[in-house]
């Protein structure tokens, strides 16, 4: 059996559920049960979520995404996070995964598109802003064997149905096509057959407002 880890924000608690319970007697899927934020807290608290979860050495993939928290802008503020900063972070985030996890592959997802229409002024992210983020984990990892899963692209002009808000996918057409990409990469790197998937019958996380975080 395949041993998966999943890290990332409130885009990667909209599928983790859906990739759980999909590869089901194939793999186990572990995750954190929080929202991962921004890339300096995944690069505080890694270790310490593979220790509390018992997730050991023995991992194959971990797929991992930093980005949306970095890039909102509150009050009128720049980024939360500068661009050179999350740059360094997203190299030492990837150095650190691999330390932790040295069996691993690892997959970086980009971070997704928003509905800036939809955002208030005093709390705002900004699809330029997005990508430029985008840009400048891939150049991080421009170096290394981390595979990139491009989930803005995949998203970025997708119907308004497809979104539960300005930010999130939390709807059951969003929540397919996102987790199907994730299982598609997952599957592809893992050699894991389409027979070994099960994705009917889904029943999503029910996670609070306070829980995902924005």
């Amino acid at each position: 059996m395949k041993k998966i880890v999943l890290i990332g924000d409130s885009i990667r608690m909209g599928y983790d559920k859906y990739v759980k319970d999909a590869l089901q007697g194939s793999s186990e899927v572990l995750y954190p049960l929080e929202n991962c934020r921004f890339a300096e807290y995944v690069l505080r608290y890694a270790h310490e979520w593979k220790k509390k979860g018992e997730w050991g050495e023995d991992v194959d993939l971990v797929h991992w995404n930093a980005g949306l928290w970095d890039a909102l802008e509150l009050f009128g503020d720049e980024p939360l996070t500068s661009l050179s900063y999350y740059e360094e972070a997203i190299k030492r985030i990837d150095k650190r995964l691999r330390m932790l996890f040295p069996q691993a592959k690892i997959v970086f997802a980009t971070s997704t598109s928003v509905k800036e229409e939809w955002c208030k002024p005093d709390f705002k992210r900004r699809n330029a802003t997005i990508e430029a983020y985008n840009a400048a984990a891939v150049k991080a990892l421009s170096h290394t064997d981390t595979v990139i899963n491009d989930l803005y692209s995949l998203v970025k002009d997708v119907p308004d149905s497809y979104r539960s808000d300005f930010v999130h996918f939390y709807t059951e057409q969003g929540t397919a096509l996102i987790g199907g990409r994730v299982l598609e990469v997952l599957c592809e790197l893992l050699a894991i057959t389409p027979s070994e998937i099960k994705t009917e019958n889904f029943e999503p996380e029910r996670y609070s407002k306070d829980k995902i975080g924005y």
